[in-house]
């Protein structure tokens, strides 16, 4: 017993120890970037050009755009991005905090609960990016030790070419006949964003809304990028989801809403440097980069700073009807909370099923030609260029029509059922139905 409570002291030390509270600093440690990108730009190259950043996201492709944009600004720059649950990086920042072993130089996460701990235990790093005084306030930590650097938000997606009037704008519209046997839906258990969706649904139509949507057989699945890749796929008889974000401008046949007595979901994506980050100078400068005038208006979403318009036909996001980008992070503070409703949920539609959305191997949804051909084994050349290739099918099966394309759009819609008549036939479980 004796040696029990010595342990527990000891543990209680070390604890003690690994705090850490910045408050009589009062910000005297804080690096106010005063330099230009291009200065900043010259420091990074001077640690080697290289950085390794952990994005949260649910397919491995999902920041190949932030990866080119960034090389392309700055050449010489490598920028090592992976893309993975935010639930599952978190667990691993912890272990090479704990084991004094960082090699990651930045983190960019949907588990925002997770920046204050670390802040409190010293892990991250103060600095005032460029930019970081028009953030809004609510976004930015007040030491400056983390940060939203871009926003997400659900909507309401579906697929015009299986909708004729009856476009979803509110929640119980999806409770409709028409849309028996027709949603996808991401798995609320298995994602807390849209857990945190699920909820804000049910506190306003209470539990028989969620028993009338389980009459209408959804089927649910895993990652938030799934029902939209669905939802679009010609070969799916899947006509709507609202557990997905393809951005504010989609590209047809898809089309998005947002409720208006309703709330939908919407958060800052916040990163932080490690305070032992190895390239520190080059994670402040993909900081800086993303927060960029020029970066936030390329994002087709909204900005996290006040001075940056809002995307065509919408207001700011402080503005934005049907939904509040603070109370997110302030949901996700709750841990036992959302515990209780994640098991709430999987008592009714049981525990998530299926791999993981990063090696499920359904192409993602608007794929970019070049990653799409690649991943599937076609060659391709670059951009909108591929649409002249001959392709020839790895596969062995006879394609249903020949290439090539008319347009871009019939050459993705000949990659996608190429696929999926090779997983059919292979037996592939995944195989999009």
């Amino acid at each position: 017993m004796f040696l029990f409570q010595i342990l527990a002291i000891a543990v209680g030390f070390t604890s003690f120890a690994t705090a850490f509270d910045p408050q009589l600093g009062f910000n005297s440690f804080v690096e106010v970037e005063t330099r230009s990108l291009d200065e900043i730009y010259q420091a990074a190259l001077k640690e080697g050009g290289t950085l390794t950043v952990w994005h949260g996201g649910d397919e491995k492709t999902q920041q190949n755009g932030l990866k080119t944009a960034f090389e392309a600004r700055f050449p010489g720059m490598t920028l090592n991005i992976t893309v993975d649950l935010s639930k599952y990086h978190d667990i691993n920042v912890d272990q090479q905090i704990a084991t004094d072993s960082v090699y990651v130089d930045s983190v960019i996460l949907q588990t925002l609960h997770d920046f204050p701990r670390w802040k409190s235990q010293g892990a991250l790093l103060p600095y005032k990016p460029s930019g970081y005084d028009n953030i809004y306030p609510a976004f930015k930590d007040v030491d400056a030790y983390h940060m939203g650097l871009f926003i997400i938000g659900w909507s309401n997606t579906f697929n015009t070419k299986f909708l004729n009037s009856s476009v979803p704008i509110e929640y119980t519209d999806f409770l409709k006949p028409e849309f028996k046997d027709k949603l996808v839906l991401t798995y609320p258990n298995d994602d807390d964003a849209v857990l945190y969706q699920f909820d804000l649904i049910m506190k306003q139509y209470g539990y028989g809304w969620f028993e009338a949507l389980l009459v209408q057989n959804p089927r649910w699945v895993r990652g938030t990028a799934t029902p939209a890749t669905l939802v679009r796929s010609s070969n799916s008889t899947y006509a709507a989801t609202f557990t997905s974000s393809i951005g504010l401008f989609p590209s047809s046949p898809l089309n998005i809403s947002h409720p208006v007595e309703g709330q939908f979901v919407t958060w800052p994506q916040t990163g932080a440097i490690l305070k032992n980050a190895p390239h520190p100078e080059s994670a402040k400068l993909l900081h800086s980069f993303i927060l960029s005038p020029e970066h936030q208006n390329a994002t087709g979403s909204w900005s996290v700073r006040n001075d940056v318009a809002p995307p065509a036909g919408y207001p700011s996001i402080m503005e934005m009807p049907g939904t509040n980008p603070t109370k997110f992070s302030e949901w996700m503070m709750d841990r036992a909370a959302v515990e209780r409703l994640r098991f709430f949920f999987e008592t009714r539609i049981g525990s998530a099923q299926g791999l993981s959305p990063l090696i499920d191997d359904l192409p993602i949804s608007f794929p970019d030609l070049t990653i799409l051909a690649e991943k599937y084994g076609h060659p391709t050349g670059t951009g909108h260029e591929a649409i002249s290739y001959q392709y020839p099918l790895k596969s062995g099966l006879t394609p249903l029509r020949n290439p090539p394309f008319d347009t871009y759009q019939e050459s993705l819609d000949f990659l996608e059922e190429e696929t999926y008549q090779r997983q059919r036939l292979s037996g592939s479980k995944h195989a999009i139905p």
